[in-house]
Formats: C-alpha cells, structure tokens, sequence
C-alpha cells in the first residue's frame, strides 16, 4: 500500500493540487468571494497540505531535520508576506496607471477578458514568466544583484520553507514586478488571483522534500526535478532552470539542464562561502555586509557567487 502512495505522491500530488487550487479557486471567487480572500486561503492551504506530505514521504531524511534554519526561515517567510501586502497594491495601482493610458491609446483593453478564466490563466503564467525567469538569471549573473539572491541559495537543505526564504528585495524585484505587465495589458484581479496561486503552489512544491518524478511534464513546468539542479553546490550544475514556474524561457534561451545519468547533489549551499550566516537577522543584513562575508570566507573575489557560476 506505501508503495503505491509513493508512486501516487510523486507522480500526481503535483498536478492534482494545482487543478484542485486553480479549480477551487475559481469556484469561490464565482461565488462572490474576493480574490485577495481566494488566494490567501489557497496558499495557506497548499502550504499545511505539502508539509504533511513531506513528513509522510520524505525524499530525503536528512532535509526532514533542521538545520538551524526553521526559524530564520519562518520569519523570512512573515517578513516577505508583510513587505507584499505593502508593496504589491503600489505596484498595481502604477500598473493599472500604465493601463489606463494603454487603452486609451489602443482604444480598447488588449487583455481577452471575454475568455473562460482558466484560459486566461495560461498566456498570464507565459508573460509572468519571462519577467520572473529575467529578474531570477540577473540575480545570479549581475555582479551586484546577486548579494540579494545568495540568502535563498545558501539553505543546505530543500524543503517547503524554502519556498519562503527569500531576502525581501530579492522578492520585491520578482514577485510584484511579474504581475506588472499583467495589469498593464488589462487583466483583472481574478486572473491576478490565480497567477499568485499557481506561483505559490507551483513554489512549495518546487522546493519540497518529495520523490517528484513527473516525466513529460518537465519539459512545461520548472518543477522540483529540474529545480534542485538549480540549488547545487556546483556552480556548473546550478546555472541552469531560472524559470519559477514555466521551464518555457528556459529551453528558449538554452539554459534548461536535466541530467539523465544521475540523481541531483543531496548537498545544497553555496560552495565558496559554506559559513554563510544562518539567523533571520544575518541574513536580512548579508547582502550589505557583504565584501565582509567574501573576507571571512578567504576569497578575493567581491562576488564569489557570481565569479564561481559563469
């Protein structure tokens, strides 16, 4: 019987939690109830369903333990959903600025509202996307972004949390910057909705301690298999997968990579600093203390990140 649960979990607890999410979703939000309501239920939902399934089914025991990182992860994760709730309704008040004088110009919306929502669904996740895969490849091949990026790198280990552990600014540049594009073209708060559920979903999962082996759909989603080649130490094997959640922009700029001939490193980090600071408040100030975290690490390079990853 455990058996076929893990093969149930690793084939299809992906696929049926985001038809389940995006479908639920939209039943509630044609209900009457607010997409802002909608998408904070979601994602809570999402989350506490993927941390049961990690304790049941962990791919690796060793990513179950701490490591020193649970609380500096789950204030990151308070901090960023504080510094979102803030900032994003800037973001798209701009937007839908930008919007306003976009029609007037075009003399109509340029977003297909007329379609069914979950059609609308898929040319927003294409356009998030290559914003999303653009701020992620400059955040490790811009010498002075990636002191922002490090912090999410330097976890040695992947779990759901992970998903969280972002350095504010790091977040601000991707996750209400792909919305902007969106609102500019015309698309309304449901389809916004579910572009932040889908992410959210897609995330967790992305970084989750679970067997995932989901075949063809590697080659559409940037999904936990492609993903922890993105967290190797080696820096060869992890410039590679920027998407977040489509591995569309990827092939199209050459830079998928999913070797058939071994499993990804159960290692994590950043290889050239391994004493990367580990407590919620050091890794707010890491970025800005950073020539100073390259000193203590013995290297000469200001940016050994990006020195080692090109």
């Amino acid at each position: 019987m455990r058996t076929k649960l893990e093969w149930f979990v690793a084939r299809g607890a992906f696929p049926l939690a985001v038809i389940a999410a995006i479908g639920g979703a939209i039943l509630w939000m044609d209900a009457g109830v607010s997409p802002d309501a909608v998408t904070a239920q979601m994602i809570l939902l999402s989350y506490l369903f993927i941390a049961l399934l990690e304790r049941l089914f962990p791919l690796h025991p060793e990513w179950s333990r701490s490591h020193g990182d649970l609380g500096a992860d789950v204030g990151l994760g308070v901090t960023n959903a504080i510094v979102l709730a803030a900032a994003q309704p800037l973001f798209i008040v701009a937007s839908v600025a930008a919007a306003s004088w976009l029609s007037a110009e075009y003399g109509a919306r340029l977003w297909p509202q007329q379609w069914p929502l979950a059609i609308q669904l898929l040319p927003a996740l294409v356009i998030a996307e290559l914003v999303e895969y653009s701020a992620h490849r400059a955040m490790h091949e811009v010498p002075w972004l990636w002191p922002l990026h490090a912090p999410h790198h330097s976890a040695k280990r992947l779990y759901w949390l992970n998903a969280l552990r972002f350095h504010p600014v790091d977040l601000l540049v991707v996750g209400p910057g792909k919305l902007v594009p969106l609102v500019m073209l015309g698309a309304g708060g449901p389809v916004i909705a579910l572009v932040g559920i889908f992410s959210a979903v897609h995330g967790v999962f992305q970084h989750a301690n679970l067997p995932c082996r989901l075949g063809p759909l590697n080659w559409f989603f940037s999904m936990a298999e492609l993903h922890r080649w993105h967290h190797s130490p080696d820096s060869a094997e992890a410039n590679h997968n920027y998407g977040g959640n489509l591995i569309l922009w990827d092939i199209v700029f050459g830079t998928r990579w999913l070797p058939q001939d071994r499993e990804p490193p159960v290692a994590t980090g950043i290889a050239s600093l391994p004493n990367f600071p580990k407590g919620y408040r050091a890794l707010l100030g890491a970025p800005f203390r950073w020539r100073r975290l390259v000193a203590e690490s013995g290297l000469s390079d200001p940016t050994p990140g990006i020195a080692e990853q090109r």
